[in-house]
């Protein structure tokens, strides 16, 4: 997770941040839940790459899927 994402006070309060941006993950939560498009978001936000947005999708997924099923048995 470290090569994917920051979180440093000196850095948008510590929010979050995707690797050498100042773009929050959040920004790309929002994006998806309104409906928008990875390629707008890209576009919109031109310093995150697409590698790093996939990969921390992945990651999401994985987290959630170990959280559900710690949270099954």
């Amino acid at each position: 997770m470290d090569k994917l994402v920051t979180c440093d006070t000196e850095i948008m309060s510590g929010t979050p941040v995707f690797k050498n941006t100042r773009v929050p993950i959040k920004n790309l939560i929002d994006y998806l839940e309104t409906g928008e498009s990875l390629d707008e978001f890209l576009e919109d936000f031109p310093s995150v790459s697409r590698e790093q947005v996939v990969a921390t999708l992945e990651l999401a997924g994985e987290i959630l899927l170990t959280h559900a099923y710690a949270n099954s048995s």
